[in-house]
């Protein structure tokens, strides 16, 4: 069974991501090492954070972005194995022993993410009936290599879409991504968060992610032709 980290990058989430990190303390398989990356907030985190019963260490950087502070957290492992997860999300204690066991039975295998339930901020113990598949950075669980050879997690206009071209980067390279049918993890709906609602100036990350990806396939033909 291989080694892993814990990436979690943190915007003012003081108010949630201690239960954030005491989902991670329950897992039936602890990290060697969580990374918290506070991405220039303004409240108290290293109060937030202090007393769970982790390892942890906390970076600080000026403000730029959860795709900044995601891939800084990552070139701090060592581990084999990273999870990367948001700090208001949660997972569910058999998370990380699922998505390990899927990686000892398929060696070609380069990521595994999973199933997810949303809920809301003021409904925490009332998760959403239905479940969608988490290609999303509270899901993932990818190897080191692959994290190194993919580069890093590149923020996009309005602060959304960088996972989104992460992962399309990452199958572009032909790396194999595997989703699980479990839902293994709980993602928070909050009036305010970056994944909340429909806003057409946040939006305009997921435009450019498009046209990015559209861009690398034109380059893609015309060095191949």
């Amino acid at each position: 069974m291989s080694g892993y980290g814990v990436v979690i990058p943190a915007f003012n989430a003081s108010g949630t991501i201690s239960e954030t990190l005491r989902s991670v303390a329950a897992q039936t398989v602890r990290p060697e090492m969580v990374v918290i990356v506070d991405d220039g907030s303004t409240d108290d985190l290293a109060s937030a954070i202090d007393g769970i019963d982790l390892q942890m260490q906390l970076l600080r950087q000026d403000n730029a972005g959860p795709g900044s502070a995601t891939t800084r957290g990552i070139a701090a492992l060592s581990t084999p194995l990273i999870a990367t997860l948001d700090a208001d999300d949660l997972w569910l204690p058999n998370k990380i022993e699922r998505q390990i066991a899927f990686f000892d039975g398929s060696p070609a295998t380069s990521g595994v993410f999973c199933h997810l339930r949303n809920f809301r901020n003021d409904r925490p113990d009332a998760p959403e009936a239905a479940t969608v598949p988490g290609w999303l950075r509270t899901t993932m669980m990818i190897r080191r290599t692959v994290a190194e050879a993919v580069g890093p997690v590149i923020d996009q206009a309005g602060g959304r879409g960088e996972m989104i071209d992460w992962i399309a980067r990452a199958r572009e390279a032909g790396f194999v991504l595997a989703m699980l049918d479990d839902v293994l993890a709980l993602r928070r709906i909050r009036p305010g968060s970056l994944s909340h609602g429909r806003d057409p100036e946040r939006d305009r990350g997921y435009l450019q992610v498009a046209r990015l990806a559209m861009q690398r396939r034109a380059q893609n033909k015309a060095g191949s032709s």
